[in-house]
């Protein structure tokens, strides 16, 4: 029986677009995780490997066109928004070619043997090392940042690990493509092209988490899909790292006085962060508690202007697009549940924006109106009006694991007066970024950074975004009392690749 075949589809029409590749077989996953793990020696050499992510970022601005033109065809996310996504992805694969030079990122620790110590330590140099294959999933909503070329493969290739990537069915061309980038760039380093892997299909993404040369996988998606594959890693003869990003629904509590003091610009706001990208961001606002009484009112009404003025948009896929329309037509069923601006169906193939309102005594206890604590991928948000902050207080506590909480105070909350010391204090063991007086849309690409929370958003603490996330794909080693001559350079005493390393307690430059 022949593979099944892969079709770009334009989600504006709901028309395929080109046949692009055949579904890979059980084989064709194996041959492709066998010739990457054969590759993984090309990667030994940092100067090779910071060389290989610097030239993929020109072969990808290169074809700019090609790809931008490809991503919006495919997804409909627009031109400009795909412009800029394709220039964070270079900028992340130069960023990662820079922590590969510097070497810090191996983490090399070196300790002389101490007769004085007790007990006494013997000679101990520890560094990392890259764990292998690294199985890398591609997220829908991002067809560069998140995909082929993003940061889950730019950060593995970074730690030296090949990849094999599971391409997402809503971009297929775009991902060979970007593929095709990533391979040249490696054969002029003359590194296999095979560092690189591609397949598609549903199959194939369930074949590449059990494969036994497969040492990692980074995933972006859904909470059921992402849970199927976390399970089967887990659930393999040898067990390997999952590091999952699932889903999120990114609370923000707007204090009173802040709403007194802003209220239309934190309204304004809101709409511009939940309706970025037709509200397929996993870092969107997707439940807001706000005051009741005036200032919660204005707010309201600024929300309820900015939205209106929203035109309709096209969602990745027409799965999407129904789930969205499903899923807000049974929140906005639910007792005391208000729709100032009714999200839903525009036209046969749009989604209008809108978002809903509830009274956040209804969010306190569990019943049905728990509807409202999950996650609704697209253009739509739930505002929550609480009367005091007991009950700001009991809805925080029913929250899931987020990616970001986003604070908005006063400005003399800001300055250290009323709630905002205790209210970050109380959000902040819900997600992995914290924002105050800003919108969580918009994930800075920083050593600093942190895309990442606790479960369900994230199956690890781990973060997938900036400098760090190459951690994810290393493990540590440490070697005793071993010959001087049989040590990995890394490890030397004369360090004689110049890298940064902490020597009996003392960091060296």
């Amino acid at each position: 029986m022949s593979a099944a075949q892969v079709w770009s589809v334009d989600p504006r029409t709901g028309k395929q677009r080109e046949q692009v590749a055949s579904e890979a077989t059980a084989q064709d996953v194996d041959r492709a995780v066998r010739a990457a793990h054969d590759a993984r020696a090309a990667l030994a050499d940092r100067a090779v490997r910071s060389a290989f992510l610097r030239t993929a970022a020109d072969r990808l601005e290169a074809a700019r066109s090609r790809l931008v033109e490809a991503a919006d065809a495919e997804t409909a996310l627009g031109v400009p928004r795909l412009t800029g996504e394709l220039a964070r992805s270079c900028y992340q694969l130069r960023a990662f070619a820079d922590i590969v030079d510097e070497g810090a990122f191996l983490d090399v620790i070196i300790n002389h043997p101490d007769d004085s110590a007790t007990p006494p330590i013997p000679d101990l140099r520890r560094y990392k090392v890259p764990l292998g294959v690294v199985a890398v999933y591609s997220a829908s909503n991002f067809p560069f940042a998140f995909s082929v070329a993003g940061g889950d493969t730019a950060s593995a290739l970074a730690a030296g690990c090949p990849v094999v990537v599971k391409a997402h069915p809503d971009h297929p061309a775009t991902s060979e493509l970007a593929a095709a980038a990533l391979r040249e760039a490696a054969a002029e380093h003359g590194v296999p092209e095979t560092v690189v892997g591609l397949v598609h299909g549903f199959d194939a993404g369930v074949e590449l988490v059990r494969h036994p040369l497969v040492t990692a996988a980074g995933f972006t998606g859904s909470v059921r899909g992402g849970r199927a594959l976390f399970d089967a890693a887990a659930a393999r003869p040898v067990p390997i790292p999952f590091h999952g990003e699932l889903g999120s629904l990114n609370p923000v509590v707007v204090t009173a006085d802040a709403a007194a003091e802003r209220a239309e610009e934190i309204g304004t706001g809101l709409a511009g962060s939940m309706t970025l990208g037709t509200g397929q961001f996993c870092v969107k606002p997707g439940l807001v508690l706000t005051p009741a009484g005036a200032a919660g009112d204005r707010l309201v009404g600024s929300l309820a202007d900015a939205v209106a003025k929203v035109p309709g948009g096209v969602l990745l896929d027409g799965r999407m697009r129904d789930n969205f329309v499903a899923g807000v037509t049974e929140r906005a069923g639910l007792p005391d549940v208000e729709a100032p601006v009714a999200p839903g169906e525009a036209g046969e193939r749009e989604v209008a924006a809108g978002f809903l309102t509830v009274p956040a005594a209804r969010l306190t206890e569990e019943g049905p109106h728990d509807l409202l604590l999950e996650e609704c991928f697209g253009p739509v948000t739930v505002v929550a009006r609480y009367e005091t902050d007991d009950e700001v207080t009991r809805v925080l506590s029913r929250l899931p694991g987020n990616l970001t909480a986003t604070l908005h105070v006063s400005s003399e909350e800001a300055a250290g007066e009323g709630p905002g010391a205790a209210l970050l204090a109380e959000v902040t063991p819900l997600a992995g970024r914290v924002v105050v007086n800003g919108w969580p849309t918009g994930v800075a690409v920083a050593y600093a950074q942190q895309h990442g929370g606790p479960y369900p958003a994230t199956t690890s603490m781990s973060t997938s975004v900036g400098g760090t996330a190459v951690e994810r794909w290393l493990r540590p080693v440490a070697y005793q009392s071993t010959p001087h001559s049989l040590l990995p350079p890394e490890l030397r005493d004369d360090n004689p690749l110049g890298l940064p390393r902490r020597v009996d307690g003392r960091l060296e430059p």
